[in-house]
């Protein structure tokens, strides 16, 4: 199964996705910031990273760009997650390049519908 990276500064929230994808068959790593997360994509190289946007030290933001600007960072996959959902966070998020945009409080339907589209085809 694909390995999902899970990074999100509140435990709750990376608890409850972190089981979600679990359940699901995704083997699943998680870390609580965008430090932890850089180094867990290049030690663990993960096939899709959901990505919280505001964190302590680098925000997704940030993380979203150092990924895009690796040398295979375009090829792997981003979610972010936020509870600034506005347009503003939106349009930063899709100009930098993520693959899929969820507001806090998220439906794991629709994370586990994109992951599936994302993943269709992959063998077990």
């Amino acid at each position: 199964m694909p390995k999902i990276l899970v990074v999100d500064d509140e435990p709750n929230i990376r608890q409850l996705v972190t089981d979600v994808l679990t359940v699901e068959g995704y083997e699943v790593e998680s870390v609580a910031d965008g430090y932890a997360a850089l180094a867990a994509i290049d030690a663990c190289r993960p096939d899709c990273v959901v990505l919280d946007v505001m964190m302590p030290g680098i925000d997704g933001h940030e993380v979203l760009q150092r990924i895009r600007a690796a040398e295979h960072g375009p090829e792997l996959p981003v979610v972010m997650l936020t509870a600034a959902a506005d347009d503003a966070q939106q349009w930063q998020a899709w100009t930098e390049g993520v693959d899929y945009f969820l507001a806090k409080p998220f439906e794991a339907d629709e994370l586990l519908r994109y992951l599936n589209y994302l993943f269709e085809g992959v063998p077990a």
